[in-house]
């Protein structure tokens, strides 16, 4: 069997810096090939097209942030948590220079309207399903709080809130830029839920 060209893991990591700075669409494969360093015919034998291509990337990344959140979950009051839970993502957000901004937001724009014109039902589940992840660790969180007595409303909802929140917080990171703006809608979020108490 002849041996692959190249280093699996590496090319996903160079393709999804590349669909996250640039899009899908203002990425091409000779882009990614280039930066790789191998053939852009390689890349058609591996992955089939770019748009399978970024798919895997994207779940590579999926996977290596839902193990950040989990850690930033696991330590601390529920306040603290909470914090943690949003500063990590507004880093992720702030990520890169310039800041390369949400990538599941970023592809969920790119999604076509009919076949053909963008990225399909495929990766609109695979990103629901990242959404959905985050909101599972995030009620988890909230119900756990909840048996310690530090939170006294309904986890599934106040999650919900949350992951509504971080989503505008995405927008509003494209649209100004402001990391102060964002870290004090953050704040007032956790009080919200917390009803200013938590510890």
């Amino acid at each position: 069997m002849r041996p692959r060209e190249f280093d699996h893991d590496d090319v996903l990591r160079i393709a999804f810096d590349q669909f996250w700075r640039k899009g899908v669409r203002g990425t091409s494969l000779s882009d990614i090939a280039r930066d790789a360093g191998v053939q852009r015919g390689s890349l058609y034998n591996a992955f089939g097209s770019k748009e399978a291509l970024f798919l895997q990337a994207y779940e590579r990344y999926a996977g290596d942030y839902l193990l950040g959140l989990q850690k930033a979950l696991g330590t601390g009051s529920l306040r603290k948590r909470l914090t943690t839970f949003f500063e990590l993502t507004i880093a992720n957000f702030r990520s890169g220079s310039p800041p390369r901004g949400c990538p599941t937001t970023r592809g969920l724009m790119e999604l076509g309207a009919a076949e053909g014109e963008g990225l399909d039902e495929e990766a609109r589940q695979v990103f629901a399903s990242l959404v959905s992840r985050i909101t599972a660790l995030v009620q988890d969180t909230l119900s756990a709080g909840a048996r310690r007595g530090e939170f006294n409303g309904n986890p599934a909802v106040a999650a919900l809130h949350i992951i509504t929140v971080t989503r505008g917080l995405a927008v509003l990171e494209r649209a100004y830029g402001d990391e102060a703006q964002l870290r004090k809608i953050a704040a007032h979020t956790i009080d919200l839920v917390l009803d200013k108490k938590g510890g």
